[in-house]
């Protein structure tokens, strides 16, 4: 017997994991907690400080105990729980490159104590995506590197570090996000790779995940031929089914990546794309990050409910879905009120606060100098002149985070000046204002853009002895002096300016 449409309402909010605007739960989302929403999601727009994320979950818990707060936070380029100032920690490229799994699984602990602080039970991170293509518009140094095993055991050390500290890890994109030139917020990205590819590089690091016990895995709106020649893996049975479920064993919740995504919903419409993806075995849906509000809530929940009373979404799969959450909520909160004693000791003042010490050490280690002039020597000599080239952001990093060498460079090296040019915005000759000072040219995907390759040859033309720094995936390593990052994050810059002004472990993080 098929349950009321009133019960069944109560079953698509448990699968729903909305976002929302402004720093206290609106009244809508209060509503629906007590009408059996499951999860909700927090993006920088909900973050100001400690205090106040803190009083935030808080809030949200009043309404219903178990509510999952979810958050991408990559402790990278992604943070949200940072934003303001930039993490405090290097992300997934730069504990790639220091290649010890002990420090990443570190700084995942040591990450997962300031969110469990401040309330946040699921954490959208690691990102397990083998990134081996360089070319990558959407992951480059968001994964590990674009070695499968090494990305894989530095997934398992992200999943166990984070989930020590009592906050549950998804693991995304799955099934890998690596090889792909089109960025899914825009369009579908095609994998062609055959399936013996798969197996050993892009699906490698999300059975070891599997492996490590992973509390959810998010999909990637991703074709893989390979796998399901005809639907996206979020919408796809054969892969969320028979692949996760069946081959790779997982057992917890399967979270959607954002279904605004255009990769998904450009074709089938929001509503539609969110009863296809729990049809095919999502169990999550998020959606949030573009589409905030009650009405666009209200429709996917009114889409669920009417696609099990036509049929077209059996009502098993849907308790099935609802189950899970529910499981994924038992753990977390058994987790918050057992295992999770406290912040790290590590953290110093949070995200408002100098930040996390072992994030920064962990970037120091990160940090790579290439030489090509013998001749050359690094510290700088007195305060330089700083040039940044700002690439294009994608969604998922966002436009308000800072980055950069030149402010903690002016900080070691008072004296330096700074300009940031875009693309539309350089001029002829970038290196302009640095006569009589060190040049420090600082980009972010240098090979990735033709314009910025452009502006750093002929800023090099005028002042060969410019110090190029990358903080971004160093594929392409140009100039007498290169120093490589591996990040953009508040940490990795730092770290970067320390390496210019000879600074070794200065004060003032």
């Amino acid at each position: 017997m098929r349950a009321s449409n009133g019960n069944l309402a109560a079953l698509a909010n448990a699968v729903l994991q909305p976002g929302f605007v402004g720093t206290v739960p609106p009244d809508w989302v209060r509503r629906l907690l007590g009408e059996g929403l499951g999860s909700v999601v927090l993006f920088s727009r909900n973050v100001v400080d400690p205090a106040q994320v803190s009083a935030l979950t808080a809030a949200l818990r009043a309404e219903r105990p178990e509510v999952i707060v979810a958050i991408d936070e990559e402790a990278g380029d992604v943070t949200r729980i940072e934003w303001v100032r930039g993490s405090s920690r290097p992300g997934n490229l730069a504990l790639g490159m220091v290649d010890d799994p002990a420090l990443t699984e570190e700084v995942a602990r040591d990450l997962g104590a300031e969110l469990a602080a401040a309330g946040v039970t699921l954490n959208y991170a690691p990102d397990a995506d083998v990134n081996s293509n360089p070319d990558n518009p959407v992951i480059g140094v968001r994964s590990f590197g674009a070695d499968a095993a090494l990305v894989s055991r530095h997934t398992t050390a992200w999943v166990r570090g984070l989930q020590s500290s009592g906050v549950a890890a998804c693991a995304k994109h799955f099934p890998g996000h690596g090889d792909t030139h089109v960025d899914s917020h825009h369009d579908l990205p095609r994998i062609t790779a055959d399936r013996a590819r798969l197996d050993a590089v892009e699906l490698a690091p999300f059975r070891a995940a599997v492996a490590a016990g992973v509390q959810a895995v998010m999909t990637g709106h991703l074709l893989v031929p390979a796998l399901d020649p005809q639907l996206p893996a979020t919408l796809s049975s054969r892969i969320l089914g028979g692949l996760l479920r069946e081959e790779l064993g997982f057992q917890g919740v399967v979270v959607t990546d954002g279904m605004e995504m255009r990769a998904v919903s450009g074709q089938y419409g929001l509503p539609g794309a969110v009863v296809r993806a729990l049809a095919a075995g999502a169990d999550a849906i998020c959606v949030g990050g573009e589409h905030a509000d009650e009405q666009v809530v209200d429709q996917m929940r009114e889409a669920i409910v009417a696609a099990v009373v036509a049929g077209e979404l059996p009502e098993e799969r849907l308790a099935e879905a609802a189950k899970r959450v529910g499981q994924l909520a038992a753990w977390t909160l058994a987790a918050r009120t057992g295992s999770v004693g406290g912040r790290a000791g590590s953290v110093e003042g949070g995200f408002e606060g100098a930040g996390s010490r072992v994030g920064l050490a962990a970037a120091r280690r990160a940090v790579r100098v290439t030489r090509t002039d013998g001749q050359r020597a690094l510290p700088l000599v007195g305060a330089a002149h700083v040039v940044e080239f700002a690439p294009p952001h994608h969604l998922a990093i966002g436009t308000a985070t800072p980055w950069g060498v030149a402010a903690p460079l002016a900080e070691l090296l008072p004296g330096t000046t700074a300009v940031r040019y875009t693309e539309e915005a350089t001029p002829a000759d970038p290196s302009a204002g640095a006569a009589g000072r060190p040049l420090v040219l600082v980009v972010r995907d240098l090979h990735r853009h033709s314009w910025m390759r452009a502006a750093v040859d002929r800023a090099l033309a005028t002042r060969p002895d410019a110090v190029v720094v990358e903080l971004g995936v160093p594929a392409l390593v140009t100039g007498p002096v290169h120093i490589a990052t591996h990040g953009a994050t508040r940490a990795c810059g730092r770290a970067a300016a320390e390496v210019l002004s000879g600074a070794a472990d200065t004060p003032g993080w």
